[in-house]
């Protein structure tokens, strides 16, 4: 989505394209997962974002309509799986009709200087898949120096997005954070805002900051604007 828009006067509907309409709890049934593809097919979600056991299901829903089939890998807890796991395992998402992957980043080898290989890792992804890759930089566990660092070299890896994080526990999405990425993005680099995106006007504040995408399990909260302080999402 083009985020050259008059983010404040977005309606809660206009909203839809730009959430990635995200289930990832551990114990989700088939029914569960069948239900949360329907809502994005009901309410014109830009993706369902679904565990890689849920892709093939997934793809099978959502064919012949608009909506992504986006995953996730190295993720909740980022830069566990090797390289070479993490392209295997990208090429098997693709192959299962996964059209998006957002994945994690070796943070621990960035703080170790290890920026080759940082690189690398990321670079592995996107040539094993094809399809667009979202990096998941956890902004706020880095200098600002490796914050830096991790957006360039990521760049230079050839991803599609840049996100100022994997989920709410690591930092609730912030207009500061897209900025901060939306400034540096280049040569088509688009920005992803996730964690804790939960209500309205949150939600049209990170897409006036620059967000092309919003990730978030409360998207149908935000966009019926039903929202309330028992809202939770990650």
């Amino acid at each position: 989505m083009s985020s050259t828009v008059d983010a404040a006067n977005l309606t809660p509907a206009q909203l839809a394209p730009y959430i990635q309409h995200t289930k990832i709890e551990v114990g989700s049934t088939r029914q569960e997962m069948i239900a949360h593809v329907e809502d994005a097919i009901k309410y014109g979600f830009s993706a369902a974002m679904v565990p890689g056991s849920w892709v093939a299901l997934t793809a099978s829903i959502l064919k012949g309509t608009e909506i992504e089939v986006a995953s996730a890998l190295d993720f909740p807890t980022v830069g566990v799986m090797t390289s070479a796991g993490k392209a295997a395992e990208a090429a098997e998402l693709v192959r299962l009709g996964a059209t998006q992957i957002d994945i994690g980043v070796q943070i621990g080898w960035l703080k170790s200087g290890m920026y080759d290989e940082f690189r690398e890792d990321i670079a592995g992804v996107v040539r094993a898949s094809g399809v667009p890759i979202k990096v998941m930089l956890e902004l706020p566990l880095l200098t600002e120096e490796e914050k830096e660092l991790a957006v360039q070299l990521s760049m230079e890896a050839g991803v599609a997005y840049l996100k100022n994080a994997s989920s709410g526990q690591i930092e609730t999405a912030s207009p500061e954070s897209v900025r901060y990425l939306v400034a540096r993005a280049k040569g088509g680099v688009l920005v992803k805002a996730s964690g804790s995106i939960k209500h309205l006007a949150q939600a049209r504040a990170l897409i006036a900051a620059g967000a092309s995408l919003l990730g978030t399990s409360a998207g149908i909260e935000i966009i019926s604007d039903t929202s309330s302080a028992e809202t939770k999402s990650y």
